[in-house]
């Protein structure tokens, strides 16, 4: 079997975690390194990963996500948060990504009027830039449970929350983050849960 696959038929949205069984360090810093390495619009990676092992700020996160056992019981909490009012065009931190790239003076400006093109017509007529941050955040979130699954440990992503409260216990007010989604990491108790899955054919179109 393709191990792509192999992977997504062990993940599920694990809602049971053994506590006290603890992910290695270098298996979870692996898995983090698949969210670092996660394609995003431009390639400017609008996001930050906070991995929260302290049980006693999961204690405090835990009545901000509608008081979910998964908060506490696994062995790590990502926080993924998105930018905002720094990835507007003419910010510096968009300067400093495509700066990153080696571009002569020429080259820089046309991709910065095609980048402020690209957000004044297409995405802040639809959105804001938290949203559109976010979008990106969850294919890193994406990679995170596929990158998981290959090594046996389990996920459960988590919108269950209260976005302000979980900001606030993360002292998110004077910064530019802000939380877009949230995933428990860890070690299922007992069996897998059923999966539930429209057939194929009914939302796979090929054209």
């Amino acid at each position: 079997m393709n191990p792509v696959l192999e992977a997504l038929n062990f993940r599920h949205a694990c809602k049971q975690f053994e506590p006290g069984r603890e992910i290695p360090e270098e298996t979870l810093r692996e898995i983090m390194a698949c969210a670092h390495l996660s394609p995003s619009s431009f390639g400017l990676e609008p996001w930050k990963f906070l991995v929260i092992r302290d049980d006693a700020l999961r204690q405090r996160l835990r009545p901000a996500c509608w008081n979910q056992a998964q908060i506490t019981d696994s062995s790590a909490v990502v926080v993924i948060l998105a930018r905002s009012e720094t990835l507007k065009a003419g910010q510096e931190y968009v300067r400093q990504g495509f700066a990153r790239k080696g571009l002569d003076e020429s080259q820089m400006e046309t991709a910065l009027a095609r980048f402020q093109g690209h957000q004044e017509s297409e995405v802040l007529p639809r959105m804001s830039l938290y949203a559109w941050a976010s979008k990106q955040c969850y294919i890193a979130l994406a990679n995170i449970l596929s990158a998981a699954a290959s090594v046996g440990v389990d996920s459960c992503p988590i919108e269950g929350f209260e976005k302000q409260a979980v900001d606030e216990v993360l002292e998110l007010e004077k910064t530019d983050f802000e939380t877009a989604v949230v995933v428990a990491l860890g070690y299922r108790a007992g069996e897998q849960t059923p999966r539930y899955r429209y057939d194929f054919d009914s939302i796979v179109e090929f054209r």
